[in-house]
């Protein structure tokens, strides 16, 4: 990831602006993903186990000692040779007992036993454990009425995995049984990829957050929740969060100080082309570029460098902002943290459905058994509540306005 970015002063991009071409989907996500090369690469950073739910391992992982640590049994009952088992059922004397703890018990001679519990060190000379259910005992003797073979309900040392042998390759997302498996080793830190910290800036003079009170005129910010819990859910950090209005020097002192502690920042609204786009007036002097990509929702889209790091814009409304963040940044940032991708499918329209001509448009859609998808909703890009009920996105080529129903198209998983 970049580093001491916010020293430099901002780097131009070096292709052309939008000026009057829309470009295509596909065109815009190789530039964004051309703009982020620098700064989606992940560095090792060693963490504790407890914080590495979700993270990725860097490179192989190879145990520092035996799995188990040393032979143990497998049940309660009673450590014996097994050749002192020829012929049942036998009594045999015990002498002494041995627990879960810390300490080596004494050999085991032949013709004797110790009661064991479970998970305790089997004594030198022991090689078989009888289950407690097998015997019964009274006066310091015990009588075996079912033998075992030798070897049973014995855990030898290094039988799960012998030290240095790898315990996790690399590349491993870690989930709860890859960190208990590391805790069993004794490895109580483990280097993973680090993660991408991302600043979230979202602009309107309208937006109002979550939980205050809305007046005339005013709009609960949906887009800083949106962003920010995708962010997290894709593997990244968001590492700064904040609201502006429409004041270009306001949008400056937050772009730096976002640019202080971030490898990227996205924003939301303010580049479209109205009187208070404040987004576009502000970062258009530094080089950015500006304009319309042929898709709906999300058309307006930008991009640029402050002070070297770069910056990917959105439009304002809710689910022109969802939508953008899921086809050009949501799959760069989950390439990078190791996650697997959002599932992509093919399906069966079940419905008719009209786009407009030189747009790919993402519908809003539900599966249907096991073959089908269903448009919900409309194609409004203020439709959250819409976006909310659905599963999928129906990615409608730009070139369709009109899709049949029981045609095959492709579909996103939200």
């Amino acid at each position: 990831m970049s580093e001491n970015h916010h020293h430099g002063k901002h780097s131009p991009l070096s292709d052309e602006p939008f000026a009057d071409s829309h470009p295509s989907v596909d065109d815009h996500a190789d530039h964004i993903r051309a703009l982020l090369a620098g700064a989606l690469i992940p560095r090792p950073e060693s963490i504790p186990i407890e914080d590495a739910l979700g993270r990725c391992t860097t490179a192989a992982i190879v145990s520092p000692v035996d799995l188990p640590l040393f032979r143990n049994s497998q049940m309660d009952g009673f450590a014996v040779h097994a050749s002192d088992l020829t012929n049942l059922p036998t009594e045999i004397p015990i002498e002494g007992e041995v627990v879960a703890r810390a300490g080596i018990p004494r050999p085991l001679r032949a013709g004797t036993t110790v009661r064991i519990m479970t998970g305790a060190p089997v004594p030198e000379g022991a090689d078989t454990v009888i289950p407690v259910e097998d015997t019964s005992s009274h006066a310091g003797v015990v009588t075996i009425h079912h033998g075992r073979a030798q070897g049973t309900f014995v855990r030898e040392r290094g039988s799960d995995l012998a030290a240095g042998a790898e315990l996790l390759p690399a590349d491993t997302l870690l989930a709860p049984r890859h960190l208990a498996a590391l805790a069993a080793a004794g490895l109580g830190t483990v280097e993973v990829r680090s993660r991408v910290r991302v600043a979230v800036i979202t602009s309107g003079a309208e937006l109002v957050a979550p939980g205050e009170v809305a007046l005339a005129g005013q709009i609960f910010d949906a887009n800083q929740i949106a962003l920010e819990t995708a962010i997290t859910s894709d593997g990244a950090e968001v590492t700064f969060a904040a609201r502006v209005g429409d004041n270009s020097l306001t949008l400056l002192d937050v772009l730096r100080e976002a640019a202080n502690v971030s490898d990227l920042i996205i924003t939301s609204g303010g580049i479209s082309m109205g009187d208070y786009e404040v987004v576009r007036q502000t970062l258009e002097p530094l080089g950015a570029r500006v304009g319309h990509v042929a898709m709906q929702p999300g058309g307006p889209q930008a991009t640029a460098h402050f002070e070297n790091v770069p910056v990917v814009s959105f439009p304002g409304n809710p689910v022109s902002t969802q939508i953008s963040y899921a086809v050009f940044v949501s799959p760069l940032l989950r390439d990078v943290a190791g996650l697997e991708p959002k599932k992509r499918g093919r399906r069966v329209l079940e419905s008719d459905v009209t786009s407009v001509k030189g747009k790919r448009q993402f519908l809003k859609g539900v599966l249907t058994g096991t073959e089908g998808v269903t448009a919900i909703s409309g194609p409004g890009s203020h439709l959250v509540a819409g976006l909310a009920a659905a599963t999928v996105l129906i990615d409608v080529p730009e070139h369709s306005t009109h899709v049949r129903a029981g045609t095959i198209v492709e579909t996103w998983e939200l």
